[in-house]
């Protein structure tokens, strides 16, 4: 993890918030408010490609914590892991600038939990990211859905996905774990 320290900050103010009364509901909105440092930048000055999934794990962190679903996670001996991520780019973000990464989990089918990162400016998206992450089991084994709504709860107003995350999912997949993935230029 390349940026502990943010990581560290985020997950105490998320707790710090929970304890003051400011969870949030599965369908909200999460909102941390980040600078661009200058380990965040790349030689043409402006924040790195690669840094921005970076930063949106710790909206990740927040969101999870605040949500509460790190705690259930932590108790049930559960992690998630990303499977895969897109993201685009509209403007750039410049060194010492302020923005804000806002997270919501988008939905899930039967096999991932979907979210929405967005670098926000002033209200204007600079860029976004959409995650698809897959609940496991420390013992072994994915964690199926019905699993873990018994545990936390399905949250009401969840939305369904919408078709195009499902068509990007599959279009994106590659072979399981247990088939084979020989790398083969065409």
């Amino acid at each position: 993890m390349n940026v502990w320290w943010r990581t560290l900050l985020v997950i105490i103010g998320a707790r710090v918030r929970v304890r003051l009364g400011r969870g949030l509901a599965p369908t909200a909105v999460g909102r941390i408010r980040l600078t661009t440092l200058p380990t965040d930048i790349d030689v043409l000055r402006h924040m790195n490609n690669g840094r921005y999934l970076s930063l949106f794990d710790l909206g990740r962190w927040d969101l999870l914590t605040r949500t509460g679903l790190v705690d259930a996670m932590k108790r049930n001996g559960w992690y998630a892991v990303v499977s895969s991520e897109t993201v685009t780019f509209r403007k750039s973000l410049e060194l010492w600038q302020r923005f804000v990464v806002e997270s919501r989990f988008l939905g899930h089918d039967d096999k991932a939990l979907y979210l929405e990162h967005r670098a926000v400016v002033d209200g204007e998206v600079y860029a976004r990211a959409i995650i698809r992450a897959r609940m496991l089991r420390r013992k072994g084994g994915t964690l199926p859905h019905e699993e873990l709504f018994a545990a936390i709860g399905r949250p009401d107003g969840l939305p369904d996905v919408e078709p195009w995350v499902h068509d990007w999912a599959a279009a994106s997949a590659l072979p399981s774990t247990r088939a084979d993935a020989p790398s083969v230029w065409e």
